[in-house]
């Protein structure tokens, strides 16, 4: 009798073990899809840095800014305005375009707007099933399509790095 309880018992623990399955919990500093590296540059001295002043990224044609200050409240103006020589943009994951508003001096009367248009082919990579796939990006135009929509503050757009698939070196450069 013992034995026939301790053969049931050790069977149900063997079983529960097996049924066990991972946690499906996608571990922190996993890859995820990069965002577009851009730097700014002095258009007059294409080696110096440049901070930009009060930019406002928005998908073109839109309201829906760029967050560069996730700590500060979403309604305040200053969670979408960067004062840096560099930042960082995402890329639509679903289309082969994606186009924005580079807004210079934003809320100020100086205000100025160009377009940004990047082209790319894009590639999904599966990670895991409790992450998911990421979405790797190829600028295919060297060249970005800039739109002044009330004149030119951006000199010219340079890619030097068209693979993106990571947020560890700069992909474009822009000088003003």
């Amino acid at each position: 009798m013992k034995k026939i309880v301790l053969i049931t018992l050790s069977t149900l623990l063997a079983l529960s073990f097996w049924n066990c399955e991972k946690d499906d919990i996608c571990a922190e500093g996993t890859p995820v899809t990069p965002r577009l590296i851009i730097e700014f540059y002095d258009a007059t001295d294409r080696t110096e840095l440049k901070n930009v002043t009060d930019l406002r990224v928005e998908e073109f044609a839109t309201d829906n800014g760029v967050v560069f200050n996730e700590n500060i409240d979403e309604t305040l103006p200053a969670r979408y305005l960067s004062n840096s020589n560099k930042i960082a943009i995402p890329l639509k994951t679903f289309d082969i375009n994606s186009k924005f508003d580079f807004i210079l001096n934003y809320g100020n009367p100086s205000e100025n707007a160009d377009a940004v248009s990047f082209s790319y082919d894009k590639e999904d990579i599966y990670i895991s099933r409790a992450c998911g796939y990421k979405t790797i990006f190829n600028l295919t135009d060297n060249d970005p399509n800039t739109f002044p929509t009330s004149g030119y503050w951006i000199q010219d757009i340079e890619v030097i790095q068209p693979n993106i698939e990571n947020e560890n070196e700069v992909h474009v450069k822009i000088y003003f």
